[in-house]
């Protein structure tokens, strides 16, 4: 199990698709309604003036509710179209669940970031998050951009480098 501090301000990270690792820190939850809104926050270059810093975060493409987080399908529009803009803004992992198409992995390669899976055990996410706050369009409720605190917050790099383990 690799531990990793989030942000991530390393200079060089050299995960492999299949690496079992475990992420400590703040990272930022969104999903299909929020994850445009930062996209477009990110091409103006507005994040800042929400106390927003993509340098090295975790994007978890989930809601937040007092039932708890899990992983919402990556694949739709809203959530696939944001990982190359925020990618190329600093954002280093998109944490997830399903299939990504060829161009976004490419994407991913470019920008050396990565695309992140979890266990499909929201209990065991849930219990990883210590903290929580909206941080942008708190009026749309559990699916405001959060940003959360966890603690050992297990993951599998599903994508690197232009491989990944749902290839065939």
């Amino acid at each position: 199990m690799i531990k990793i501090n989030v942000p991530f301000r390393d200079k060089e990270c050299s995960l492999k698709a299949g690496d079992l690792i475990e992420m400590s820190g703040k990272i930022y939850c969104g999903r299909d309604a929020a994850l445009p809104h930062v996209v477009e926050l990110a091409k103006k270059g507005e994040l800042s003036e929400h106390g927003i810093d993509l340098e090295g975060a975790v994007i978890f493409h989930t809601a937040v509710s007092c039932a708890g987080i899990a992983p919402t399908t990556t694949s739709k529009p809203e959530i696939e179209g944001s990982i190359i803009p925020l990618s190329e803004k600093g954002a280093m992992f998109h944490l997830g669940k399903g299939r990504l198409l060829p161009e976004t992995i490419e994407g991913l390669k470019k920008n050396r970031a990565y695309f992140l899976i979890t266990p499909p055990v929201s209990a065991l996410l849930t219990a990883s998050m210590s903290e929580c706050r909206a941080v942008l369009h708190p009026e749309f409720g559990m699916e405001a951009f959060y940003e959360i605190t966890v603690k050992d917050l297990p993951a599998i790099v599903a994508v690197a480098d232009g491989e990944s383990v749902f290839s065939n």
